[in-house]
């Protein structure tokens, strides 16, 4: 099964805590979330990845301009450092370039250095979502366009079948709790035209309000993009897996129990 969409599955479970006995690392016992928290760094850096995890990441995702492929090492290390906090962390790379120069030999390399998926813009070259590579996922970025057509135009991407899932360019105005059902209509249609799961951007400052509206888009993942693994952010991350935590108990809570099959034939009769 693909990794990003294991992730997906694995983050609306509970996992309970487990140990190794006197030797070895013990797990602790996570809770299930309304989505995955993935942070999205603009430098590749081991010490700001293993932060990234200890903060509560489920994934990481690294940026690179398709140009300099001696940088597939320090990758490597600091997913390497990554796995080391978290064995089932996934790990993405958004690139942003040098289109000219990759082909299957570099998105091989990116795959042996613990890349699970890679995101690619509308602008990407086709030929690479013709590129099968086992094990890893080709997201690629959908902007948020005016124009009533957009919709029907986007959901042609279903007519590659390498695409695993999308990633929700739109950043979102800050006071996402605030919008209205006219603008989250306009979101949802292009969200409704690919039914690929979906990663969304997001700012730090949330609040529940934010988060209940972002779920109501129907996205399986929120990419939160740091510039730093400070203290600042650690927090950050922190803050937005407990709020993804309570959204996902209350959605829990709310939800509509459904009658079983017996019940209903008792109602009737």
């Amino acid at each position: 099964m693909s990794k990003l969409l294991d992730m997906f599955s694995q983050v609306r479970r509970a996992q309970s805590s487990s140990g190794m006995g006197f030797v070895g690392k013990s797990k602790s016992a996570t809770k299930p979330r309304a989505a995955a928290l993935i942070v999205e760094f603009t430098d590749i850096d081991a010490a700001s990845a293993e932060a990234g995890i200890k903060a509560g990441a489920d994934g990481l995702l690294f940026t690179w301009d398709g140009k300099a492929t001696s940088e597939f090492e320090t990758l490597k290390e600091a997913i390497d450092s990554a796995k080391a906090n978290g064995e089932n962390v996934v790990c993405g790379l958004h690139i942003t370039g040098g289109w000219d120069t990759l082909e299957r030999e570099s998105l091989e390399q990116l795959k042996d250095a613990g890349v699970h998926y890679i995101v690619l813009p509308l602008h990407a070259p086709a030929r690479l979502l013709a590129l099968k590579i086992k094990d890893l996922d080709f997201v690629v970025s959908v902007p948020m366009r005016e124009g009533e057509l957009y919709p029907m135009f986007i959901r042609n991407l279903t007519a590659f079948d390498t695409i695993t899932a999308i990633r929700l360019d739109f950043w979102l105005a800050e006071e996402v709790g605030a919008m209205s059902i006219e603008d989250a209509l306009h979101y949802r249609a292009v969200r409704e035209a690919v039914r690929f799961p979906a990663l969304l951007n997001v700012r730090g400052s949330m609040n529940e309000a934010d988060a209940l509206t972002l779920i109501a888009l129907g996205v399986q993942a929120i990419i939160l993009a740091v510039s730093d693994m400070g203290a600042s952010t650690q927090k950050q991350v922190k803050d937005l897996r407990k709020l993804l935590e309570k959204v996902h108990q209350e959605e829990k809570d709310t939800s509509t129990p459904t009658i079983p099959p017996s019940a209903k034939t008792s109602l009737q009769g």
